[in-house]
Formats: structure tokens, C-alpha cells, sequence
């Protein structure tokens, strides 16, 4: 549990970006803006913002999300912000004012959760929310992003998560696993059961050796949409209780490109120049 705390808190800190107040509205731009790729720059806009409810509740928002100037097909654009009908334009102003009102939804529902027990708090608390979007790699023209979340309001701890989304930048889409591999949904199952000791846990044994599989919740893995890529291996990313107990954290099971060897897309395999 005390390692699963660190790790929340350690995230907690990466999407706050401790330089700013925390009673402060960001209204500003980051003005980093990243070259990953020849003509491809990314942007961001970001809140970060408190209230005091009483003396023993603090409530906190944070989200940073991410600006793409160099994308312009609106179908792609819509995917990457996960179809959000609240979106007045892609601009940086258009996310700014989405941002904005989810600080305030956010404000008004715990105001209006805590108020019945407000009085009965024997002990300060901090509520928060955070979310991020990260840029992990722009490979061949598929363009990696993790969407993360952080969050508690009351209980026993906080609770994280992730999504993982690749884009085909290529043919303005977002990657399905089917332009990937042709294999059955059973046999890579299998794969990701004898995988899952092999990376990403909080749980070890007193060799240091990984044990996730014996933190499952689950009899059968099922094959999640939250996966990535990269020159050697497929990952798959399961956020806490998704597969797994809390104490066990996100884990994130690799499948090899050999492992696939056979079933891999022929035009995806020549793009990513898989041997």
C-alpha cells in the first residue's frame, strides 16, 4: 500500500508541475513547444486551481491537455480528444475554455458531495482531480499518447489510471489492434498470461522477481484497447483493479514482435521495419 501511496503521489506531482501555486488559475500556454518530427510541433494548455470548502477539506484541480497546430483533419482531432461534445474548436483557446468549465463542473460537485458532511470531518483532507495527456513517441508517423488520471474524494486511498492511444498520422486514424495482428483473441490471451510476470509491478518476491500473476483478479486476461508499440514489442497497460489488486499498480505486459511473427500486418510491418 505505502509503495502504491509514493507512486500516486509521484504522479500527482508530475501533473501539477509544482512551479505553480496551486490557488492559481494557469491561463497561459506552455510556451515549450516539442519538434518530435519534421513540421509537427506540440502546444499545451492547463488549469491548476483550488478552494477551501471548511477547515478541514481542500478541493484541487488539475488538467493539462495538449495542443496539435499541425493537425488539422477534424475526424482524428475528435478521436485524439475522445469524441468530447463540450469542444468548441481544437485551438488553444477552444481547450482552454473546455478546461475551464471542467475546473468549475468539478468545483460544484464537490461542494455539493461534502455538503452533508462537512461538519463531520474530524480530520483535514485534500479532494483533487488530474489528468494529463503525455506525448510518449512519434514513430513512422504513429503518434503515441498516454492519457492520465489521478483522484480522490474520501476512502481509503487515491485512485490512478491510464490510456494508452497510438494515431496513424498517415491516414489520419486511430490504431485499432486488427491493423496490427490477425491473431485470434484467444491466442494472444495466452500470450499475455505468460507474459505478465515480466515487467511493470509493485509486487516482487524477495528475490526482486515480479509477481503479478499472483495478484490477478482475473482467471482469463482480457485484451485490452490500451496498448502501445515500439521497435521490439506490443505493450498492453492495465490500470490498477483492472486485472489485478490495487497493491500490484498499473501493470503493463509486453508481447513480443517474434511472438507475433506470422500474424503481423504486412504494410504495418514494413512501416515499423520489423525483421
Amino acid at each position: 500500500m505505502m509503495k502504491n501511496t509514493f507512486a500516486i503521489l509521484a504522479l500527482s506531482c508530475l501533473l501539477v508541475f509544482s512551479a505553480c501555486k496551486k490557488s492559481e488559475v494557469e491561463t497561459n500556454v506552455d510556451k515549450t513547444e516539442k519538434n518530435l518530427h519534421k513540421n509537427f510541433t506540440i502546444d499545451s494548455v492547463k488549469v491548476n486551481d483550488s478552494i477551501q470548502l471548511s477547515d478541514s477539506l481542500k478541493v484541487r484541480f488539475f488538467s493539462k491537455m495538449l495542443v496539435f497546430p499541425g493537425i488539422k483533419d477534424r475526424k482524428l482531432l475528435d478521436s485524439i480528444y475522445f469524441g468530447d461534445k463540450n469542444i468548441r474548436a481544437f485551438s488553444k483557446a477552444g481547450l482552454q475554455a473546455l478546461l475551464e468549465k471542467r475546473k468549475n463542473d468539478y468545483f460544484n460537485k464537490a461542494r455539493k458531495d461534502s455538503k452533508d458532511f462537512l461538519s463531520d470531518l474530524t480530520f483535514s483532507q485534500e479532494w483533487y482531480s488530474d489528468t494529463g495527456m503525455n506525448v510518449k513517441s512519434n514513430i513512422n508517423d504513429y503518434l503515441h499518447i498516454q492519457y492520465v488520471w489521478g483522484s480522490y474524494e474520501g476512502g481509503a486511498h487515491d485512485n490512478y489510471g491510464f490510456s494508452e492511444r497510438v494515431f496513424d498520422l498517415k491516414n489520419n486514424k486511430k490504431v485499432e489492434l486488427k491493423d496490427i495482428t490477425s491473431l485470434s483473441e484467444s491466442k494472444l490471451q495466452g500470450l499475455l498470461m505468460k507474459n505478465i510476470n515480466k515487467i511493470n509491478s509493485d509486487t516482487t518476491d524477495g528475490n526482486g522477481q515480479v509477481n503479478n500473476s499472483e495478484m490477478l483478479l482475473v482467471e482469463v486476461i482480457p485484451v485490452t484497447e490500451n496498448f502501445y508499440f515500439d521497435g521490439k514489442s506490443l505493450y498492453f497497460h492495465y490500470s490498477p483493479y483492472e486485472i489485478a489488486a490495487f497493491a500490484a499498480g498499473d501493470i503493463t505486459i509486453p508481447v513480443s514482435w517474434q511472438e507475433l511473427q506470422g500474424t503481423l500486418n504486412p504494410a504495418f510491418k514494413e512501416r515499423m521495419k520489423i525483421n
